[in-house]
């Protein structure tokens, strides 16, 4: 059986790990500072913080910027729930746009959702192909006149709100760590940037996120950098590696914070896949994509992912297939057909508004009709460091195959 996704786990791995272990230092030390170090160098920002997920470190950004009820955060309709999720946490309410055809969401609808209750705008990188984040960026600037900001907001001594003046825009780009922006590392261009180094991820720490910050002037990214760690420690003024200074035992407690920080023995493992991420793993990954496209190009039953254009490239985090005719239904049978011939493949995602809960809460699939036709026909293909040139080309086997039987030969 061909697998989907494993995670790259070699002796090289195994060995940072085991002296993470040796080191004592299990939780938030060394290695997760020079791994945020290493992260902020990559993505030319001045500060990232690592924690343990993209969404824990997500939503202390909303919490953050002081989100809540009565507050709107505009989402694509083509995501995992999770970018939904952290909105509804909060207790504001994500208003959904539909996407374009390379399955980013769309700028205009964008212009469109923005009202006066609109405090954030999450655009999502889906398979590793950036959102259009810069003309995001310049949507969100132009309609600051609508942005209404809550004036008794009080973070840090500041107000978030008041000094932005426009709703934040945060990245979520849980799949394009290493994509590129006009040449740009992913994380230089919204305010924030919140990746994901889940298990399945290009770069992974088993469990992990971090956050990229990216603020115009007045916003201080070392003063932010040091409030974040606050809030993902319950609001406790030092962590664990500052209390070991002689004397540094005591500490205060700001404010009732959470607690999602990332520890030494995760930065190990992301210590090790960033040393080797451009030059190794992308080259693979970018490999195994194009071998997929000269497959599957030729044959008008197919469209191929979009991995670059004038201003963006992919991480070729996923390889979204899309069999131009097929019916959900079809699909669906194609995918059972291909798992029958021992492939493991995936559809990304389920759109929210066919979710149970977000169904419940009044969302309409027809309201976001080119979301339901991209995902309705969306097949994701095993895309992975140790995938080999043969097992590519039993995949591409497997899925004409399906094809064929499922909807009659080309």
């Amino acid at each position: 059986m061909i697998p989907f996704s494993p995670p790259r786990i070699d002796d090289r791995t195994v060995k940072a790990v085991e002296e993470a272990l040796r080191s004592g230092w299990i939780t938030t030390g060394p290695r997760t500072k020079e791994f945020e170090r290493r992260l902020a160098a990559y993505c030319g920002v001045d500060r990232v913080i690592a924690l343990n997920s993209w969404t824990n470190a997500c939503e202390l950004v909303l919490r953050w910027f002081g989100i809540g009820p009565g507050d709107e955060v505009i989402v694509p309709a083509y995501t995992y729930c999770a970018t939904a999720n952290i909105v509804m946490h909060v207790g504001a309410k994500p208003v959904l746009v539909d996407v374009l055809d390379d399955f980013t969401m769309d700028p205009e609808a964008v212009r469109r959702a923005i009202g006066p209750r609109t405090k954030c705008i999450m655009p999502v990188d889906i398979g590793g192909l950036p959102a259009r984040v810069p003309e995001i960026m310049r949507i969100a600037e132009e309609c600051s006149p609508l942005f209404t900001p809550a004036v008794n907001l009080r973070v840090a001594g500041t107000n978030p709100q008041m000094r932005l003046g426009r709703a934040l825009v945060m990245s979520d780009a849980a799949h394009s760590f290493g994509a590129r922006i006009a040449d740009k590392a992913v994380g230089a261009q919204a305010d924030i940037t919140g990746f994901s180094f889940h298990a399945v991820k290009n770069l992974t720490t088993a469990e992990g996120g971090a956050l990229a910050f990216n603020l115009p002037a007045p916003f201080d990214h070392e003063e932010l950098y040091r409030h974040f760690n606050t809030m993902s420690l319950h609001g406790q003024s030092k962590d664990a590696l500052a209390k070991t200074q002689p004397g540094a035992w005591r500490y205060d407690v700001a404010f009732p914070g959470w607690k999602c920080n990332m520890t030494d023995l995760q930065a190990a493992i992301g210590l090790v896949e960033l040393d080797r991420y451009d030059n190794d793993t992308l080259v693979r990954r970018r490999a195994i994509c194009e071998r997929y496209d000269r497959a599957f190009s030729a044959d008008s039953r197919f469209i191929i992912p979009t991995f670059r254009d004038a201003k963006r490239t992919s991480s070729f985090h996923l390889y979204m297939l899309r069999v131009r005719e097929a019916s959900e239904a079809q699909r669906d049978a194609i995918i059972t057909a291909i798992a029958q011939r021992e492939v493991s493949v995936n559809v990304h995602f389920i759109p929210l508004p066919l979710l149970s809960f977000y169904k419940g809460q009044g969302y309409q699939m027809s309201d976001h009709p080119n979301t339901f036709a991209q995902y309705s026909r969306e097949i994701s293909l095993p895309v992975y460091y140790d995938l080999t040139d043969a097992q590519v080309d039993e995949v591409v086997a497997a899925v004409k195959a399906a094809v064929d039987e499922v909807m009659g030969p080309a």
